[in-house]
This record gives structure tokens, C-alpha cells and sequence, in this order.
């Protein structure tokens, strides 16, 4: 089974630009891609987008985000439990400069793509938040770039805040096949930090084809999860500390679109 590689404990996915910096040839995929920046007070950031689309989403502060014809204040938050953000997009082939000057945490949500979209903000109170589930299996998510919420070529992404003691991702899914109508195929990476100090959560990817993804992972904040292919869910979150994760999706289908196919083995009732 598939399983050296896909969980990145915090730190391990880092270097001397960022905190996390996961992109197609460090996770053995095409699409999609993963960093983090922290900036201290007065700090920036440039980079540039090449071959992919970016979104800049504030996880902790605020910024200002530069190309090289559009300028955005990003307002931020004050960490990802706290509420929505707002968040700027970047297009392929540009220049990217972040600046804040309180200093912050930023997550750099990617994806290789073809098309040049126009640089764009997205307003925080534009981001569709969804319940989800019920009873132990209740999460809210933030569809700031799900495929029908925000513009973007090849990236959908999108936040989970799943409370101390329940669980999310559940039932198992999985978006490893193309079946028009009925199941994309999508590269997927699940960034985690958990509420609280000690607190963790845990992460199941399991096999849907023989020598596939495996993963039972104990996760803690800055921790990392690969989904190339795979049932994934649940994500259980301990009790008494809340769980965040991003999720970046990209895959290589004509249109940009998020179908999913549920684990036969678990029932669909009140839990999605």
C-alpha cells in the first residue's frame, strides 16, 4: 500500500522560504500545490506563479497583495477558528509581492492550469459557508473557491471547521476516476491545525484499487496529508479541541468540477 510520503508532520514539508511548500514533484502528482509564508511585522514575501494559479488566503493577520497591474488589502483574521477571510487570486505568468506589516501566516493554495485569469479579490462576506452533516458528524465549510463559488481555471479549495469530538470527511469519499457525471479525478492535499495547545486529530485515507493510497495519520498543527487516490474520511477531531483543515483540489478534467462517490460500505443518511 501507498503510504510512505502522504503524511507530512509539521516542519517536515518546510524549508527556508516556507513553513510548508508542497508543489506536483514533491507529492509525485501534476496539479496541485501547498505553501505557507510567515511573515514577521514589516515582512514580505514575492514570488512567482509560472505555470500556476494562486490564491493567497490569510490563515493569521492581514496583508497586502501585489501583481503587477492590481494591489489588494487583504483584512485577514485573527486565526482560522476565528471567522472567514478574504482572500486575493493570482493568475499564472505574474509577479507576486506580499507585504504585512503586523506580520501573519499565509497559506499559497495552487494549481497548474492553462488559462490566464484576471487578478481578482474575494470578499469575505461573499464566501458561501455550509453546515454539513448533523448529530457527531456536524462541520461547517467555507467554500471561499469551491468549483461554483469562485472563478479559477483548475483550483478548488476550500475550508473544514470540524468541533472537538466529531467527525468530517465521513462518510468515506473518494475522487480518483473520471466518470462524467458522477465522480472527477482530483489530486488533494488537507492542511491541518488544531485549536488549543496538545491538541490533534486523526486522518484515514483508505484504498480503492489495489496498492493505493493508505494512511492512518495522528495529526497536530502545520501537519499535512497527500491524497493522491483513496477513500478519505473520517477526519475525527479530539474532544475539546476544535479541527481546521484547507483542502487544495486540482485534477486534469475539461471542466473544473467537484463529483464524489461515496464508500458502499457506509450509509450517506444525515451525515453528509
Amino acid at each position: 500500500m501507498r503510504s510512505t510520503g502522504l503524511h507530512l508532520p509539521g516542519g517536515t514539508a518546510a524549508n527556508a522560504r516556507y513553513a510548508v511548500d508542497i508543489g506536483p514533484e514533491a507529492a509525485g502528482w501534476t496539479y496541485s500545490s501547498l505553501r505557507v509564508v510567515e511573515l514577521p511585522p514589516g515582512g514580505s514575501h514575492a514570488f512567482a506563479t509560472g505555470d500556476s494559479e494562486w490564491i493567497v488566503l490569510p490563515l493569521e493577520g492581514g496583508c497586502t497583495v501585489q501583481t503587477e497591474q492590481e494591489e489588494f488589502q487583504l483584512l485577514g483574521r485573527k486565526g482560522v477558528f476565528a471567522d472567514v477571510t478574504d482572500f486575493a487570486y493570482a493568475p499564472r505568468d505574474a509577479r507576486v509581492q506580499i507585504a504585512s506589516g503586523a506580520g501573519g501566516r499565509f497559506a499559497l493554495a495552487g494549481a497548474k492550469c492553462e488559462r490566464r485569469l484576471p487578478a481578482r479579490y474575494g470578499p469575505a462576506p461573499e464566501v458561501p459557508v455550509e453546515e454539513r452533516g448533523s448529530g457527531t458528524c456536524a462541520r461547517r465549510v467555507r467554500n471561499f473557491a469551491a468549483a461554483d463559488a469562485f472563478a479559477c481555471d483548475r483550483l478548488i479549495a476550500v475550508e473544514v471547521i470540524t468541533p472537538g469530538g466529531n467527525w468530517s470527511s465521513y462518510p468515506p469519499h473518494k475522487h480518483d476516476e473520471h466518470r462524467p457525471g458522477e465522480e472527477s479525478e482530483l489530486e488533494e492535499i488537507y492542511y491541518f491545525e488544531i485549536d488549543g495547545p496538545g491538541g490533534l486529530g486523526y486522518q484515514r485515507v483508505s484504498p480503492s484499487r489495489e496498492g493505493g493510497a493508505d494512511v492512518l495519520a495522528e495529526v497536530r498543527s502545520g501537519d499535512a496529508v497527500l491524497v493522491p487516490d483513496g477513500w478519505h474520511g473520517p477526519s475525527i477531531a479530539q474532544p475539546g479541541h476544535d479541527m481546521y483543515y484547507l483542502n487544495v483540489m486540482a485534477g486534469p478534467g475539461d471542466g473544473r468540477e467537484w463529483l464524489i462517490r461515496f464508500h458502499p460500505d457506509h450509509t450517506t443518511g444525515g451525515y453528509r
